[in-house]
């Protein structure tokens, strides 16, 4: 899904969240998305992507991996991210499914390590769902991601 021409910083409470749920988008991908306690004063709170994030939070089954983002990491990251967007909604997998889905080792501590780093450190977490996998570390906070599987499962 294009994202529009429209950069900036979007954002909207969500009550199913109990907080904002913003994104950033630059040259019409979205670069960003974080789940803040308090609604940002500048942000826009019209934006076709947030238009599908909140249906989605309302029960939709929208595996939003057609909105463009733009990925600003390392190589390694980016491989362990793309793999994470191949999870469908509603289903939870291993670290080790991801770590192999990137063609990496799971029996490399070295790989285990970058992926954990790449959940870690995902910038745009939902678009990315970690949340979809077990023993990783995510994007979003412990409580959002929980919720986010929570909303899956229904």
């Amino acid at each position: 899904m294009d994202v529009g021409t429209d950069d900036g910083i979007f954002a909207r409470e969500s009550e199913r969240l109990d907080r904002a749920v913003e994104i950033g988008v630059a040259s019409g991908r979205v670069v960003g998305v974080s789940f803040p306690e308090t609604l940002p004063d500048d942000a826009d709170p019209e934006h076709p992507v947030l238009d599908r994030i909140f249906a989605y939070l309302d029960g939709e089954s929208d595996h939003l991996a057609d909105v463009e983002i733009g990925l600003t990491v390392p190589t390694e990251h980016r491989r362990v991210l793309e793999a994470a967007r191949n999870v469908p909604h509603g289903e939870t997998v291993s670290l080790d499914r991801v770590v192999r889905m990137a063609g990496l080792d799971p029996d490399d501590s070295a790989d285990v390590e970058t992926a954990r780093a790449a959940f870690a450190e995902n910038p745009v977490p939902l678009l990315v769902p970690d949340h979809r996998v077990r023993d990783a570390p995510g994007g979003a906070p412990a409580a959002v991601a929980a919720r986010l599987r929570e909303i899956e499962s229904n």
